[in-house]
């Protein structure tokens, strides 16, 4: 279980996050926050009425919940699927191979956002629609391109999420242009493919209006359609350019354009009324008719005007912050309130005390605490919903190494998906709440595109405790070359990969003291292919060959034990490329000799830099904040590579990291309670080769979760322990 934890350690907190914002909204809101369309799914679960104001999809899920526990009932279980998908979204992300944290980024929208939490509180089709939303994803990213059989599925899926909004039909859309992208090579398969995905879509649609015309004699899907086209149409309608005759002409807003309401007052306050329009309506006419023709008109002979207006409110979505103008739904229907939301609605008190079993009520204490997270900042910003979207969109364009990737397709399905969804859903009307089934789809989409974009995780497993099978073998080897030897007290530790051009200089320019004490040199050489072992011998370095490269920190933590098991009692390590100034040996040294360290580092921020790069220099800072943050202790540079230590120390932490390892051995010193000090020193360039760090995003994405999981493994998970102890015996304590 500690593996688990340790291994999706930051997937656990949002779950822990997760869950107890859902347990407060829980406790806040009884039995359960009943808009007005919450009523409407009520009354309707029985009849299935479906030329009601939405489809009876979720009325089909949502009676068998009711009749089991009442509404209290329902918004539990919604929860526990709102944490089930973000779960769900993870593992997908993880499917694909997209890192653990980047991963756990994709799914704490979902596990986090208050918005999507207070509608899960909602008697509502969100959360419903969600679950086949991740359905359909899975289906398509979770086991490979998928066959007929699989985009049928899909196909039925799709059809479904239209029963239960019918918006849910646009996702057709983003299905065939992700089939179309993925089998593009594979013509008759693509054929296949996608025909079973329409194929079952239609069977679902065409079953649902044929239902709709066994009730109400005319065929159909919603008894919305009307009123949300006249709302939208009805904003921008400049009557006097529009042929309308004696019935249409009742249907043009009395209000001035550029004066006009917004679409939620025109579909609902004025379409819902039924004693508007005032007029009688000319014989053998309806309002539906009436109102169809209306916007059918609008649409004909101003196109552009209500095409304008859709993407200016599909643009709103992706503002930085929650944000709500004159026109739009009003924002605070989403919010958490102090009081009960409709609760002077005589309808709401009737549907909660008939399916909830008592009147609709407010802790207040709760309620604080849920609005206040969620007015600062307790939400998604759209504007990162956006970035999300385009990385994704950049990953299907093949930017980077996603042309190699073999995730372009993977990355376009959910920002095509989002987006068409988005838009299809502005195109009627803007609110907040159809904003959020992008908490489903952007941030997949930005976690594959970026994945995709940088190439895939190239980090090494974790090492095995020591000595491992490589270590056994290193060992023996030097045994045999060197004997068991009797170290100096001081041993300089280097670890050494295809470093045969720059080691030399860095040898030769050793001091032959540090602090006034003997030292030894002991190059650890990590597989390498060149004749690095070979330079290094001949400056009289001691050689430890390891039999594979496993990265610099296997390579360091092998040369610490040798150290120690040879006798020194302080290790320093430097690195093979001529980068830190050995001359400075001394300095670094004297913290320990004169009793006030156990581990000394250097830091470039607090001395000099001759830095090469900026995404580096930004590196060195943003991690200093982050591992101050961590331990709450004040550091300046945690991965520089000229350090001192007791060797005692050094051989104590515990090191599992490969490659990223100089946070993951500054963290566990520190949790250890030994005493730390920072020092002023120089970093200069390389001296010869190339880096073996890779890419700078990379690298810092992989740093970023090395020095997280060693905090949460060192600080958080395990139980607390003594101080570190030197071989006198003394208690050290860590120092500012």
């Amino acid at each position: 279980m500690n593996g688990v934890l340790r291994r999706h350690w930051l997937l656990v907190i949002f779950l822990v996050a997760g869950t107890l914002l859902r347990v407060l909204a829980t406790i806040a809101y009884r039995p359960a926050i009943i808009y007005a369309d919450s009523v409407h799914y009520l009354a309707n679960m029985t009849e299935l009425k479906p030329d009601q104001l939405n489809p009876i999809g979720y009325d089909l899920v949502l009676r068998p919940l009711v009749d089991l526990g009442g509404l209290t009932f329902v918004v539990i279980v919604q929860h526990l699927v709102g944490l089930g998908l973000g779960i769900a979204v993870y593992a997908l992300a993880r499917r694909l191979g997209v890192y653990r944290w980047l991963a756990a980024v994709a799914a704490a929208p979902l596990l986090l956002d208050a918005y999507q939490v207070q509608i899960e509180q909602n008697i509502m089709a969100e959360t419903t629609f969600d679950v086949l939303l991740v359905g359909v994803l899975w289906l398509l990213l979770g086991g490979g391109l998928p066959g007929w059989k699989r985009t049928g599925l899909v196909g039925l899926l799709l059809g479904a999420a239209f029963a239960v909004r019918a918006i849910g039909m646009t996702l057709l859309l983003g299905v065939v242009l992700y089939l179309v992208v993925a089998a593009w090579h594979h013509k008759k398969q693509l054929v296949l493919r996608t025909g079973a995905a329409v194929s079952g879509f239609l069977l679902v649609v065409a079953a649902y209006v044929g239902y709709f015309h066994s009730e109400t004699g005319r065929w159909g899907f919603t008894g919305a359609e009307n009123q949300v086209l006249y709302g939208r149409t009805a904003v921008v309608a400049d009557c006097s350019k529009l042929p309308l005759d004696a019935g249409t002409r009742l249907f043009c807003p009395v209000e001035p354009l550029g004066q006009r309401l917004g679409v939620d007052k025109y579909a609902h306050n004025h379409y819902g009324d039924p004693n508007w329009p005032s007029q009688p309506l000319p014989p053998g006419t309806t309002k539906q008719e009436l109102a169809t023709k209306f916007a059918r008109l609008v649409i004909q002979h101003q196109p552009l005007d209500v095409t304008k207006a859709a993407l200016k409110d599909f643009l709103k979505g992706f503002a930085p912050t929650r944000t709500t103008s004159p026109d739009d739904v009003p924002l605070d229907r989403w919010q958490f309130q102090l009081t009960y939301p409709n609760g002077g609605d005589q309808k709401t008190a009737d549907a909660a005390r008939q399916y909830g079993g008592s009147d609709p009520h407010v802790h207040r204490w709760a309620a604080e605490i849920l609005r206040g997270y969620q007015l600062n900042g307790g939400y998604t910003s759209g504007l990162l919903l956006g970035i999300f979207g385009l990385i994704g969109l950049a990953a299907a364009a093949g930017l980077g190494k996603a042309r190699q990737s073999g995730l372009r397709a993977a990355a376009l399905l959910p920002a095509a998906c989002g987006i068409v969804l988005l838009l299809g859903s502005a195109a009627f009307e803007f609110s907040w709440r159809y904003q959020l089934p992008g908490l489903v789809f952007f941030p997949l989409a930005g976690a594959i595109g970026l994945t995709a974009i940088l190439g895939r995780d190239q980090a090494r497993p974790a090492l095995a405790p020591y000595p491992d099978k490589v270590d056994s073998e290193a060992v023996e080897n030097f045994r045999k070359v060197h004997g068991a030897p009797s170290f100096a007290p001081l041993v300089v530790v280097i670890a050494a990969y295809n470093e045969a051009g720059g080691i030399g200089p860095v040898l030769q320019n050793m001091p032959k003291t540090g602090g006034g004490l003997p030292l030894d040199v002991l190059v650890v050489v990590d597989g390498a292919s060149d004749n690095t072992a070979e330079v290094a011998a001949a400056h009289g370095a001691y050689v430890c060959e390891a039999p594979a490269n496993r990265g610099q920190g296997a390579a360091l933590r092998l040369g610490y034990q040798l150290a120690a098991q040879g006798g020194a009692q302080y290790v320093v390590t430097t690195d093979a490329d001529g980068q830190y100034d050995n001359s400075e040996l001394d300095v670094l040294l004297q913290p320990i000799l004169d009793g006030q360290a156990d581990f000394v580092t250097g830091s470039r921020r607090l001395g000099e830099e001759d830095a090469d790069s900026k995404l580096r220099w930004l590196g060195v800072r943003v991690f200093a904040v982050l591992a101050s943050v961590l331990t709450r202790r004040k550091l300046t540079d945690t991965s520089f590579g000229f350090r001192a230590m007791r060797a005692e120390l050094a051989c104590s932490v515990t090191l599992r990291e490969p490659q990223y390892q100089s946070s993951e051995l500054l963290l566990g010193v520190l949790a250890s309670g030994a005493r730390v000090v920072e020092l002023p020193m120089t970093m200069r360039r390389r001296g010869d080769g190339t880096s073996k760090k890779g890419p700078g995003l990379v690298y810092g994405a992989n740093y970023a979760r090395v020095m997280t999981t060693t905090w949460w493994r060192e600080f958080v998970l395990r139980r607390r322990r003594p101080a570190w102890r030197t071989r006198t015996g003394r208690t050290a304590r860590t120092s500012g």
